[in-house]
């Protein structure tokens, strides 16, 4: 993976399509998984964290406009939407819904490739924070690593997704049902029990948190700044 620009997910029930768009961005030094429907994009988005996912729109079973939907509060990953809806109402339906961009079929494998990477480009100022510091604490998201002093713990994905979010917001209260929507959780008690892991990693006392702090009535926040 270290030699890839970026590990793609190309969604498309046409087996000609996914082979063409999976043969051009490995061409182009990117890292492609596949998939054929929205069911199977579904299963391998729980497995690996991809960079980005070119999803088509019109497929058997579940749509790509129904994949976003149901899976939009779980996934922070970019998607471009690749159909032969051109329409604008189409494109807009698609924003709206949570794409990040759209690429009407017939399309230039070259403006596919030359589109995912603007969404690098504009991705780059957040993925710095990727890695973050603060006293004797060092938090990499990419390694799924917590430093402490001279002790190390790995995080889960599951962790990882809320401390991504919060290291993006610092001082931004995050509600149990913020988390939960977060994470496709709604048990309040199993988000206490993930923040009080977490807070083992994190806090030199986890009973007295300096940084993972409870916000009565409210929520959580991370104070790191």
């Amino acid at each position: 993976m270290d030699n890839f620009i970026a590990h793609i997910l190309v969604v498309d029930d046409d087996d000609g399509i996914r082979s063409l768009v999976k043969k051009y961005l490995n061409e182009n030094n990117y890292l492609v998984t596949t998939a054929n429907s929205a069911e199977d994009a579904e299963e391998k988005v729980d497995l690996i964290e991809f960079d980005i996912i070119v999803l088509d729109i019109m497929m058997h079973g579940k749509s790509g406009l129904e994949f976003i939907q149901e899976n939009k509060k779980k996934l922070s990953t970019p998607i471009i939407l690749l159909t032969a809806k051109g329409e604008a109402n189409d494109r807009i339906e698609g924003l709206e819904t949570g794409a990040d961009d759209y690429l009407p079929k017939p399309f230039e494998p070259k403006e596919l490739v030359l589109r995912i990477q603007n969404i690098i480009d504009k991705t780059k100022k957040r993925d710095e924070k990727k890695i973050i510091e603060f006293e004797n604490v060092k938090i990499d998201l990419n390694k799924q690593l917590i430093f402490k002093d001279k002790l190390e713990y790995k995080i889960n994905k599951t962790e990882k997704t809320i401390l991504k979010k919060m290291i993006n917001n610092p001082g931004k209260t995050f509600s149990r049902e913020d988390i939960g929507l977060l994470i496709n959780l709604d048990k309040e008690r199993s988000i206490d029990v993930i923040i009080t892991r977490l807070r083992k990693k994190i806090e030199i006392d986890p009973k007295n948190p300096k940084f993972l702090q409870t916000i009565r009535g409210a929520g959580y926040v991370l104070w790191i700044e």
